[in-house]
């Protein structure tokens, strides 16, 4: 593509105001960008697939945590992936496909050190935001280096259906775990998380108690506890703990839209059976990637490793994605194509 026919104008996605509870669509806007041509060491890229990802909830507002804020009045930001159109940095032309972290909108200038280039022949897009990009890394950290799980071990996935869930109970089966149970919110996500991602059993979070139904599919206890949710199924994971359980805490989405949270009332069960509660940031642990995507491709490749996507069209549609996603109402990872 010419420097004449570059685009000039784009859209984007503007926080307006932080959201009290939960996210109303005024608090958002998409506008109309000028996309400038790229400096020296930047890329122009056309974002194809965005996505969007519970942390996101964080950011609109402004207490502290892992990550920066969205900042009022700005742009918004997240994994993409999509074709350079223009490139003025050396290992980068147009017509490569890479990975960065400015989505919600539809163009992205930015330095070429933080892109990163992905085949599209290798794997379709979307994979390269779920399954092979951070929720799928996520997934594998926390079996691996944090859970430590192993052959003979009871694990527990909260949030089993979504894209972090769904990878890491998978994963803790190929590592050699005895039995894996997951919690998911419909009937349907509980007989895809045993049909196709090979649970050993889970249940509808929304048809009881979770500890009730947790003591029905795990009598004798668990030894990981895999967090998405937080809550309820943090207090019943916690009250299921055999000795020297490990916990790890990747998500709390039940919680992300609640002003008061309360926490567990039974943590004095982490002391009688002596276990861990452990949490972890991505960026801190990122020498295990090359180990991630050589062992999850191959999984993959040999079938081993299932996943799904739910797919959005639209970037004027973005939010009602994220909202969804909050509601539940994903498969696996949620992206929005462009």
């Amino acid at each position: 593509m010419s420097e004449q026919t570059l685009p000039t104008i784009g859209r984007a996605w503007y926080l307006r105001a932080r959201p009290q509870g939960w996210p109303q669509p005024s608090e958002f806007a998409l506008r109309e960008v000028e996309i400038p041509a790229p400096g020296a060491g930047q890329i122009l890229v056309a974002n194809e697939y965005l996505s969007v990802d519970p942390y996101m909830r964080g950011r609109m507002g402004d207490k502290k945590s892992y990550i920066e804020p969205y900042e009022v009045g700005a742009p918004m930001d997240g994994p993409a992936v999509g074709r350079v159109l223009a490139s003025n940095a050396e290992g980068f032309a147009p017509g490569d496909h890479v990975v960065h972290v400015l989505g919600w909108r539809d163009h992205a200038i930015l330095d070429a050190a933080a892109a990163v280039k992905v085949d599209p022949q290798l794997a379709p897009l979307p994979a390269y935001l779920g399954v092979l990009g951070v929720p799928g890394f996520t997934a594998y950290i926390g079996m691996t280096r944090f859970a430590e799980v192993k052959d003979g071990d009871t694990v527990f996935v909260s949030g089993a259906a979504g894209a972090v869930g769904s990878v890491a109970g998978q994963v803790a089966k190929l590592k050699g775990a005895a039995r894996v149970i997951g919690s998911a919110g419909s009937d349907d996500k509980v007989k895809l998380l045993v049909e196709e991602y090979g649970f050993d059993a889970a249940f509808n979070y929304k048809n009881g108690p979770v500890a009730e139904q947790l003591a029905q599919v795990a009598p004798d206890g668990i030894d990981v506890f895999f967090d998405n949710v937080g809550g309820e199924h943090l207090e019943a994971a916690i009250g299921a703990l055999k000795l020297h359980a490990r916990i790890v805490l990747s998500g709390m989405v039940s919680q992300y839209n609640d002003e008061k949270v309360v926490g567990p009332r039974n943590l004095w069960n982490m002391s009688v059976t002596r276990s861990r509660m452990l949490a972890f940031m991505v960026t801190e642990e990122m020498d295990l990637q090359p180990e991630f995507v050589r062992e999850a491709g191959g999984w993959i490749f040999a079938g081993k490793l299932h996943h799904r996507e739910t797919v959005v069209d639209g970037l004027e549609n973005t939010l009602d994605a994220f909202l969804a996603l909050m509601r539940g109402e994903n498969v696996g990872k949620m992206i929005v194509r462009l």
